[in-house]
């Protein structure tokens, strides 16, 4: 349990924009979806390879910022016992209601308390992004990613970059020409764009920071998605395209 908790908090609290989630789960399946409810720069969908056993319903998780410090508390790194507890929703069906965590030697206690349905389906609705046309599908290598952190620091008061295709190049621009401005390739592609959008820097810089296997996709039509392969699941993160 411990794992997939570190791994839903990491790919989603991670990304310093996210502090709720919605998680529903069957027993064949485990689905979690966000999205940044402050500035709206990012969608999350994703799916568990494996069904989350103990998360059968619809919960919220709130504050993972809390969850974040319990999961890292020293007492826990060791033989921690982690439990799921439910409670009877208004259908009289069991749902979680918190998980709670006790060291080794049982006398320190934590307990991180879930949403109930109604609540997390009134605070969080489902966001599903039309169907789109990838333009370009790339797989980013870890030195494009770090030229694109050289560039952000270099224009560290930039809340945004473009992305453009040239000659079979998918490059990216930061800042403007009547002031400071910079450019470096991304990767190379087949797909052409067509027009110049613009995206969240600190949300990119922190999406393509997560570890896992990783592919960038960008539509003409307002939309770039990257997409994480943790290893226990794949997380599905959709960027609208954001004003300069």
């Amino acid at each position: 349990m411990i794992d997939f908790l570190k791994d839903i908090v990491q790919h989603t609290h991670g990304l310093g924009v996210i502090n709720m989630i919605k998680v529903t789960g069957t027993k064949t399946s485990t689905a979690v979806n966000a999205f940044d409810q402050a500035t709206k720069t990012v969608v999350l969908n994703a799916d568990f390879k494996a069904p989350i056993a103990e998360f059968q319903g619809v919960f919220g998780m709130p504050n993972l910022d809390r969850l974040n410090t319990i999961l890292n508390l020293p007492v826990y790194a060791e033989d921690a016992k982690i439990s799921v507890a439910t409670q009877k929703d208004p259908d009289g069906n069991d749902v979680p209601a918190s998980v709670n965590f006790e060291n080794k030697t049982g006398d320190f206690k934590n307990s991180y308390r879930f949403m109930s349905t109604a609540v997390i389906n009134d605070q969080l609705k489902n966001v599903k992004m039309k169907p789109v046309k990838w333009a370009v599908e790339i797989v980013p290598t870890a030195a494009s990613i770090q030229k694109l952190r050289f560039q952000s620091q270099a224009h560290s008061d930039a809340t945004t970059f473009s992305s453009k295709t040239e000659n079979g190049e998918l490059k990216f621009f930061f800042g403007d020409q009547a002031s400071h401005a910079g450019s470096f390739t991304f990767a190379t592609t087949s797909g052409t764009l067509s027009k110049q959008l613009n995206w969240p820097v600190g949300v990119v810089n922190s999406i393509l920071s997560l570890p896992g296997d990783k592919e960038f996709k960008i539509s003409d039509e307002g939309v770039a998605c990257i997409t994480v392969d943790s290893g226990l699941a794949v997380y599905n993160y959709m960027l609208p395209a954001q004003s300069k």
